[in-house]
């Protein structure tokens, strides 16, 4: 592809078509792009100096090569229908990807959990690499690492079945949970098999061997990690009340990563094994103390009473994850009592994991429920109250994030203020801007 074509994004606001456009701005491309509404991405890509429609607007379509829109953007968009009446290329991004990765060295990081994570660490492990990645790293700032470079770190997402397009050097998966089914046609044996064809395109594949799927690919050649066996000394510190990791990864010595818990020892021992026959295991180590965590995930907002985190988890498996951590981290700071807001994701999500959900907040002291955040779904009848009456939970409309802490509400009706102890908020829908303060 050439570095000098003119791109137009449309939607470019999302975390996926944002990444592609910072990327390929950084490559030599003529980058601009519309969106719906104005948001801090948008707010971003203009201080970079790319000219930005909100919202759509058919005049912005000039004389670009090439349109790239987002997977929610419908063919009778204005900017679309005048691409097409102007002769424009238009592609989807999960099309566009062949085009943009097919002649880069590219490490491709999939899996329904721990995928950005994994992908922000081996980013750290190769800071001479582009970097594409689904949530914003702590260390650059950023989704992307914004350099010229025929080697890219890439967050693959099978939500769309786009990362068969990822053109993999070096295959990633760590894990193969379903999920996002309605894209298989609720079929597991085409997801699997999506799983297969993508780990098959690599010359290099690094999987979890501990997964269900996973551990059937026995004819597949690959480095195996087995987290019960293969990680081993797990313990916790806080450096300078920093949250750390430190294990024993097989004969490799030890490690010490940003986090806490084993999924953040497996991210790491996944990335590390990425590239371990590439450079010598020193410079792994002291690469690896780059890694800062990325925003949304395990994100201390506020480390004085009340300790605050934000974090994405929207799916039982991650939401019980991230709770084993804030248990961790409860025990270094002294036993401090926890907290969980969850804003439940989807309608869908949540019926297709009930029993999960009603599961994954043992051991809380305290539950707080926020309305369904349905991303555009209809509502559904769903009675939280009796489903979740074990934990007595309490239910707010929303929440505001104070100079003491934070304020829960039911509309205009003030319910409680929350001053001590540690909270964690839990969701993909706007409950970070919430915790945020609309930051």
């Amino acid at each position: 592809m050439s570095k000098a074509l003119k791109i137009h994004f449309v939607g470019i606001g999302g975390i996926g078509i944002s990444g592609l456009a910072k990327y390929l701005k950084a490559q030599g491309a003529e980058v601009s792009g519309s969106d719906i509404a104005e948001g801090t991405t948008t707010k971003y890509l203009k201080k970079m100096g790319i000219p930005l429609s909100i919202p759509h607007d058919a005049e912005i379509i000039t004389n670009q090569e090439l349109l790239i829109h987002s997977a929610i953007i419908k063919p009778d968009n204005i900017e679309l229908v005048r691409a097409k009446e102007r002769g424009i290329t238009i592609l989807s991004r999960a099309e566009a990807l062949p085009m943009i990765l097919g002649d880069k060295r590219v490490y491709a990081v999939a899996g329904a959990h721990g995928k950005s994570t994994t992908t922000a660490i081996l980013s750290s492990l190769l800071p001479d690499c582009s970097a594409i990645i689904g949530a914003e790293s702590k260390e650059f700032g950023s989704n992307v690492r914004e350099v010229r470079s025929e080697c890219v770190v890439f967050e693959a997402d099978e939500s769309d079945r786009s990362f068969l397009n990822s053109n993999p050097y070096c295959a990633i998966v760590t894990n193969a949970e379903p999920e996002h089914m309605e894209n298989y046609n609720y079929d597991l044996d085409l997801f699997h098999g999506a799983y297969r064809e993508f780990l098959q395109k690599a010359k290099k594949r690094v999987i979890n061997a501990e997964d269900a799927f996973l551990s059937t690919l026995t004819s597949l050649e690959a480095t195996r990690l087995y987290p019960s066996r293969d990680i081993t000394e797990l313990s916790y510190e806080l450096i300078e009340g920093e949250p750390y990791t430190r294990f024993k990864l097989l004969d490799l010595g030890d490690f010490r990563v940003w986090g806490l818990g084993e999924h953040i020892a497996l991210d790491a021992s996944l990335a590390i094994l990425a590239v371990r026959d590439e450079m010598p295991l020193a410079l792994i180590k002291e690469r690896l103390q780059n890694f800062k965590g990325i925003k949304k995930r395990f994100d201390i907002l506020q480390k004085s009473a009340p300790i605050l985190i934000d974090d994405y988890a929207h799916h039982p498996t991650e939401i019980e994850a991230t709770l084993g951590a804030v248990k961790k981290y409860s025990a270094l700071l002294g036993d401090l009592p926890v907290t969980a807001i969850w804003q439940p994701h989807k309608y869908s999500r949540t019926l297709s994991n009930l029993e999960r959900f009603i599961e994954c907040f043992k051991g809380v002291d305290r539950l707080i429920i926020l309305p369904v955040y349905a991303a555009g779904e209809k509502p559904v009848s769903l009675d939280l109250q009796t489903l979740f009456k074990r934990y007595s939970p309490l239910f707010a409309t929303h929440l505001k994030r104070e100079s003491w802490g934070l304020s829960l509400w039911h509309e205009g009706t003030l319910l409680e203020e929350l001053k001590e102890g540690l909270i964690v908020g839990f969701g993909a829908g706007d409950i970070t801007y919430q915790l945020r303060g609309g930051i």
